[in-house]
């Protein structure tokens, strides 16, 4: 998922460097929308490790 935030990112700067302003806003956009995707998803799951985890199992 974070891969996909830093291709559209790559994408909307070369889109602006050439001037495309509409492709470099869609481009945008979705990198926006991975990047908090991605920030949720990690924010739950460190959640859910912590409280739903096991401790270390005794030998």
């Amino acid at each position: 998922m974070l891969r996909w935030a830093l291709i559209f990112f790559v994408i909307a700067i070369i889109a602006g460097v050439l001037g495309l302003g509409g492709l470099a806003g869609a481009a945008s956009g979705i990198a926006t929308i991975l990047f908090w995707v991605f920030v949720i998803l990690f924010v739950l799951s460190l959640l859910g490790n912590l409280l739903g985890g096991k401790g270390p199992r005794a030998v």
